[in-house]
């Protein structure tokens, strides 16, 4: 087990370095106002590792008042001034990407293996948006007409609301806060509450980068529907950045129009992964463990549904059972462990029902499929054949580590199923022909598609969804634009 993390009277260290629990305003730790504080829990033990400060609603109104006081120095920063701030950030981030790594296994359950990718991929938005500062071009050309010159400029959107899920916390907080920074954003950061640690740590760490006093601030709270409410019922907050669950983003979008808030949505999803008849079975595999396996299952990527044809079924179904029932699990920040717990208790009831669901209505385990009896929080890796289209394992977002697989016999069959969804955020489709991929991959309702690939996060590339999984894209130079107004000026000279 590592031992670069030690509990002192619920103080929290990570090395020689303690790790605030207290609200970050103005680049100050402070006291919240909203009751008792939150238990943060180890999903490898089920133990309480610290208490964090609980935001009241007078609480978030300092941080904006400060956002919206920091935000014209701010936006008037120069690009490369703020380039140079978000690429110290990146830095700091990988020399310190064990240790952060470590935390980030502590809270959230995930292997250090995972965890340690996670820290990178954090880290790489900073390095991104880094450069894209500098590259927020606009436009200038003669109206058809030639009456005039149009002008086009890229400005601050203003004062951002950042709300980020658990699974990922590190990467899914830097995802937001590079491009905000990078367009002259300041913000306020809402992590949840089952993972507020990290977004903590680093808080000091942007500190230490050079991002000024009041640019970044971070809540954590309890009572996050009233605390973000009343931000987004206040007309200095502009624009409300959310990754989770659909059901939540629903409710935020109908509170955002209040105000007309711009909203950028990353929601749920439930991923087919198709292996074709011509896939290369071994790669196919690779790729699957990839894509249900990274983060122990619970991201918004992980494949959900595997649609595999009639002729190749039998294989894939048992060399990936094979290879999932080979995984170590364990206490995720013993560095052997390949699969961790789970972020809770609720988690594992609702994995264990929706497998029992499934077998009830004529599905066959190969291997899992019940809890582990053992401290934590723990599920272990379980692959399902002969699953019903009826069963609800295929219409909701799993987020654990559980491969339910469905047989297909044609191409048509199988977009079909893979369609038949409200959520369109991500599909895998594995095949030797590429114009027979491209073309399915081309009539697949998603807003990205791994093509022969388990994994396709990148911050240089578009992230987002399609229908009910989302609005807007994160990453590329396109997760800046979300953080902009576009200005259009009619000039004569």
């Amino acid at each position: 087990m590592t031992a670069h993390f030690a509990i002192d009277n619920e103080l929290l260290r990570l090395g020689d370095t303690p790790v605030p629990t207290g609200l970050y305003i103005d680049g100050e730790w402070r006291k919240g106002n909203g009751g008792e504080a939150i238990p943060v829990v180890d999903p490898s033990t089920g133990n309480v590792i610290t208490h964090v400060e609980n935001a009241s609603v007078a609480d978030a109104m300092a941080a904006l008042e400060v956002a919206h006081d920091r935000a014209p120095s701010w936006s008037r920063t120069a690009p490369r001034e703020r380039a140079e701030v978000l690429r110290r950030c990146f830095e700091l981030m990988i020399e310190r990407q064990d240790i952060i790594a470590e935390l980030i296994s502590l809270e959230n359950g995930k292997s250090l293996a995972d965890a340690l990718g996670e820290v990178r991929y954090a880290a790489e938005f900073f390095r991104w948006f880094a450069e894209e500062a500098v590259r927020l071009n606009g436009e200038i050309y003669p109206a058809p007409s030639g009456a005039n010159r149009i002008i086009v400029e890229h400005q601050p959107i203003g004062v951002s609301i950042l709300v980020t899920p658990w699974n990922f916390p590190a990467a899914m907080a830097t995802r937001k806060i590079a491009p905000a920074l990078a367009a002259g954003c300041t913000c306020i950061l809402k992590p949840a509450s089952e993972t507020p640690l990290t977004a903590n740590y680093l808080a000091d760490l942007y500190a230490e980068a050079g991002v000024p006093r009041g640019v970044v601030n971070v809540l954590t709270t309890a009572h996050s529907g009233k605390v973000v409410g009343a931000l987004l019922d206040d007309a200095r907050v502009r624009k409300l950045s959310f990754t989770g669950s659909t059901e939540v983003g629903r409710v935020l979008l109908a509170a955002a129009a209040k105000s007309v808030v711009s909203c950028s949505m990353e929601l749920g999803g439930n991923a087919p992964f198709i292996v074709l008849d011509d896939a290369d079975i071994d790669d196919a595999l690779a790729g699957a463990m990839i894509a249900k396996m990274r983060n122990g299952g619970e991201a918004c990527t992980a494949a959900n549904r595997f649609y595999v044809h009639d002729t190749v079924h039998d294989a894939f179904a048992n060399g990936l059972a094979e290879r999932m029932g080979g995984l170590d699990i364990g206490i995720a920040y013993d560095k052997q462990t390949e699969c961790g717990p789970v972020i809770n208790r609720a988690a594992v009831t609702r994995l264990h029902e929706l497998v029992e669901d499934a077998v009830a209505k004529g599905a066959t385990i190969l291997v899992g499929g019940a809890p582990l009896d053992r401290p934590g929080f723990f599920f272990p890796p379980t692959v399902l054949t002969n699953v019903r289209s009826d069963a609800r394992i295929l219409r909701e977002e799993i987020f654990g580590p559980i491969a339910p697989i469905v047989r297909f016999g044609s191409d048509e069959d199988v977009v079909r199923q893979a369609n038949d969804t409200e959520f369109g955020l991500i599909s895998y489709l594995f095949t030797r022909d590429l114009a027979r991929g491209l073309a399915l991959s081309e009539q697949l309702e998603s807003g990205m598609v791994g093509l022969n690939r388990g994994l396709v996060s990148d911050p240089a590339a578009p992230f987002g969804g399609v229908k009910q999984s989302g609005l807007g894209r994160e990453g590329a130079h396109h997760g800046i634009l979300e953080f902009t107004e576009t200005k259009y000026i009619a000039a004569n000279w």
